[in-house]
């Protein structure tokens, strides 16, 4: 069995024992973190929403991030994706969220944010942590670890 599959598997199992609900928020996943969580059989118990918001635009749009952020601190950043995994609980409902937002790659990076820069957010409630990435690899393996580092996170949520 694909890993990833396997730890959308024992999230829909955690999920299911607190008795919650999950949302995501993706930029350079695409949906990535969504649809492995759906490839599970069940999945509608714990998986509320899933948001695509891949312009910043639709970051301010759908998640209610301040438009004012994106040029602050631009879109691959903590304040970013904290934001977003606030504005998908509250857009949701969900009890829980993860959100992603980094340079895939193979251009866009630059001195400050790399190739491979991705931040995570994860929310529980009121709180929210965050943590940055520099993965290795091309387009697809920085997006396949960012995926599964956004599944770990939520397994953590709510044991720590």
């Amino acid at each position: 069995m694909d890993p990833l599959t396997r730890l959308g598997e024992r999230l829909g199992e955690h999920l299911q024992r607190l008795g919650a609900q999950v949302a995501t928020a993706e930029s350079c996943t695409g949906g990535g973190i969504a649809e492995v969580i759906t490839r599970v059989a069940g999945s509608s118990a714990w998986f509320e929403a899933g948001f695509v918001t891949y312009s910043n635009t639709q970051k301010t749009r759908q998640l209610n991030v301040p438009a004012a952020l994106f040029e602050q601190v631009g879109a691959v950043s903590q304040a970013v994706v904290e934001a977003m995994a606030r504005g998908a609980q509250s857009a949701s409902g969900a009890r829980f969220a993860v959100a992603v937002s980094g340079v895939a790659g193979p251009g866009g990076g630059s001195a400050e944010k790399p190739v491979g820069t991705v931040w995570l957010a994860w929310a529980d409630g009121a709180h929210v942590r965050s943590e940055r990435h520099l993965f290795v690899g091309d387009r697809e393996a920085v997006r396949r670890q960012t995926v599964q580092r956004a599944l770990e996170g939520l397994l953590q949520l709510d044991v720590e």
